[in-house]
């Protein structure tokens, strides 16, 4: 964290803090920057904790060290992460220099979280395949997708139909974590159903262009840049809802991608069905994905640039994980014995 708010007076309209105007502001200037939404819902609630933490002043009226007390809170209070903090942090400094256009220096000195990062929960090869083979439907093929690729949830319901590449076997995530592009793996053995699936999904598309309905979210300024973009097969999701529904933006009617919570509640399903003593959830595909390849000799760079992490810090704490396993250490006293 390296830049401080300096303190201000209230500006002279009045503007209360509990109006719904400052977050509506908060959101017009992040649509503006092109966030996800994910990321604006995330700033708004930490910008609204902050305002109740300090009894509803206006952040104008706060400054260096209201903003430190604030986020020492978080981390000897609440406990949190230091992501969690470093996110909490993020949000303001996006409040005060985008939103408000106040002056930053750098010098805040927050107390810093030093919760550590946990082991990621990892299923064995055992388990991951009976999990798949238990599941279902659409949900068993996005499970299969995901695991085979190491994608994140959100990436995977993301992906388009021209972000497939049959021909190299590979999948194009757009926009990841970071705003960063790379290429994911696309598994042999999921080619087939998921052709299968998407030849499915173009009728879904055919029907939805001769009712006229074929309209789907387009990111940044593609929309104004290429306006027939939306109506085209190859900028459909690869994963999309069963039903259309209005963009709470534009209110246009669109067929958006399946929700997020279709995945989950299968993956959990199918982890109590089969009693796996863990906390599984979609993630834990990708946390099993690269501790995997791990354990079959990739190089650990290889993994890294899979997966999509910036620092190789990141990947490394699946060789954490690979040390748990201790299948192959004999116990010294199955020795004496």
């Amino acid at each position: 964290m390296n830049a401080y708010i300096s303190k201000n007076k209230r500006s002279s309209d009045g503007f209360r803090p509990s109006s719904p105007r400052l977050l509506d502001q908060v959101r017009e200037v992040m649509r503006y920057h092109h966030y996800s939404l994910r990321t604006e819902d995330a700033y708004v609630s930490w910008i609204k904790q902050y305002i109740l933490f300090h009894n509803k002043q206006h952040p104008k009226d706060l400054g260096k060290a209201d903003i430190e007390r604030f986020l020492s809170f978080l981390a000897t209070d609440r406990k949190v992460a230091a992501s969690t903090q470093n996110q909490a942090f993020n949000a303001l400094l996006f409040l005060y220099k985008q939103v408000l256009g106040l002056p930053f220096a750098e010098n805040i000195a927050a107390i810093r979280s030093k919760r550590p990062p946990r082991l990621p929960v990892v299923l064995s090869r055992e388990e991951v395949a009976s999990l798949l083979g238990i599941m279902r439907g659409g949900a068993a093929l996005m499970a299969r997708v995901m695991y085979g690729g190491g994608l994140r949830l959100q990436e995977l319901l993301r992906l388009r139909v021209q972000d497939v590449d049959f021909a190299n076997a590979y999948l194009l995530v757009h926009a990841g974590k970071g705003d960063r592009d790379r290429t994911a793996l696309l598994a042999n053995a999921v080619r087939d159903d998921l052709q299968a699936h998407l030849r499915k999904v173009r009728c879904i598309f055919e029907q939805d262009l001769s009712a006229g309905h074929a309209n789907v979210w387009l990111p940044g300024a593609l929309a104004r840049k290429y306006p027939h973009a939306s109506k085209s097969w190859e900028w459909q999701y690869v994963f999309p809802a069963k039903a259309l529904s209005t963009d709470p933006e534009t209110g246009e009617l669109r067929r958006h991608h399946v929700h997020q919570s279709n995945l989950q509640k299968s993956i959990r399903r199918a982890k109590e069905k089969l009693g796996i003593p863990k906390r599984v959830t979609s993630h834990t595909l990708r946390h099993s994905f690269a501790t995997h390849l791990l354990e079959n000799g990739v190089n650990i760079r290889v993994v890294q640039k899979l997966m999509g992490h910036k620092d190789v810090k990141t990947t490394e704490i699946y060789t954490h994980v690979l040390q748990q396993n201790l299948q192959a250490v004999v116990s010294p006293l199955d020795l004496l014995e």
